[in-house]
């Protein structure tokens, strides 16, 4: 049976990606409550509601949901109480996808762990160490360079390439520096020279069959994503074999929504290996360039699954891209200049996500473009995303 509308949805992180849930909850008629750690999130200036919470906090966060007694509860950020969504999941409250997917995700020794060990997808080789020197010791058998990154952080925070052994100290200090919470633990990876990286964007319902979207390509600097494009061009044997790991992995985790799986793609170009490297399960910011390349963009996907409404077809509608538009300095408030050459670049659209402040490299927006090809679409992001500049409010 249908469950009757409105329904009351609790956004666990109000940044940019939850803001377009926001928006794409209240075109289905949805009530939506926006909770991040400050206030003016982006999510925020577009929900019914909003509340201010430490969200590492359990207690905290646990007094806000059962404040509200939301139909759903979407975490959209990987900064949380994950023990306090267990206990709240076990209460009776929806948590998408689950609670233990969330807390499983939001460290990378779980989800490496679960990846490479039940489910037997091929990762890089890695190693886990908790001091400089068992860092030094775990890096060297994988071979020069290799890559350190805290188990538990976001948006690349931390993550370094060590090229050598004396690169290993400062290496194991940006990871504690960048890492969340108080574990001093990394994962080291060997160095994977990859092609292309893609993000597959896959939607797991709740009664219906899992779905894939055409896939991205993205790249990455510092750990963080630069810019995407779409359709990712992919042989049928590598297309095939990311979704069948996708579809593995988010089978093990469950639940409903949208969950970006990310791979490599390493190897002989004409028949690449499929390596898995890591999932969030929630919106992926890769997938903003599905707002201008795809007939249901990723915010409505997650929508509709998490809710149990059909899906009757993912269409491509072409080339499209994306382009990250980045802070340069540290500003206690923002504005922007050059819209209107922004805008002149044909098939372009921004994206300007009203952070209140900015420090260098935020993410204060996006520019979309679309093209005859890939290579159009890019450039015009490319173009677009450059017109725009971001200084200090006055």
């Amino acid at each position: 049976m249908e469950a009757p509308f409105p329904r009351t949805l609790m956004l666990l992180g109000s940044g940019e990606l939850g803001k377009e849930v926001a928006i794409a909850a209240q075109r289905l008629g949805c009530r939506v409550i926006a909770v991040d750690r400050y206030a003016g999130a982006p999510a925020m200036q577009v929900a019914h509601v909003s509340e201010v919470v430490a969200m590492t906090d359990p207690a905290a966060l646990k007094a806000v949901v059962r404040r509200h007694q939301p139909d759903l509860v979407i975490p959209e950020i990987e900064a949380l109480a994950v023990d306090a969504l267990a206990e709240l999941e076990a209460e009776g409250i929806t948590v998408i996808p689950t609670a233990r997917a969330t807390a499983v995700t939001m460290n990378r020794d779980r989800i490496r762990d679960l990846a490479a060990g039940p489910l037997g997808l091929r990762t890089a080789r890695f190693a886990y160490a908790e001091s400089a020197a068992e860092l030094a010791a775990a890096a060297a058998p994988l071979g020069w360079p290799v890559v350190v990154k805290p188990v538990m952080s976001s948006s690349g925070k931390g993550q370094s390439v060590v090229r050598d052994a004396d690169g290993i100290a400062a290496a194991w200090e940006a990871a504690l520096a960048g890492a969340r919470g108080s574990g001093a633990r990394v994962i080291v990876e060997e160095f994977l020279r990859f092609e292309l990286e893609i993000t597959l964007l896959t939607v797991k319902q709740w009664h219906g069959p899992t779905l894939f979207c055409p896939p991205i390509g993205h790249i990455q600097e510092r750990g963080d994503y630069q810019c995407s494009w779409q359709p990712a061009t992919l042989g049928e044997r590598q297309l095939a074999a990311a979704q069948a790991m996708a579809r593995a992995v988010t089978d093990d985790l469950g639940g409903a929504g949208l969950f970006g799986v990310e791979f490599f793609l390493c190897g002989d170009p004409a028949d690449p290996e499929v390596v898995f490297s890591e999932l969030s399960p929630r919106p992926h910011d890769t997938g903003l360039v599905t707002l201008a390349g795809q007939n249901l963009s990723e915010f409505e996907l997650h929508l509709r699954a998490v809710l149990g409404l059909p899906i009757a077809a993912i269409r491509s509608l072409g080339p499209a891209a994306s382009r990250v538009i980045l802070a340069q300095e540290a500003a206690a408030s923002v504005h922007y200049t050059g819209i209107a050459e922004a805008l002149a670049v044909p098939e372009s659209q921004l994206l300007l996500f009203g952070k209140p402040d900015a420090r260098p490299q935020r993410r204060l927006g996006v520019a979309l473009a679309r093209g005859s090809s890939e290579a159009e679409a890019r450039r015009r992001a490319d173009q677009a995303a450059a017109a725009v500049q971001v200084g200090s409010a006055v």
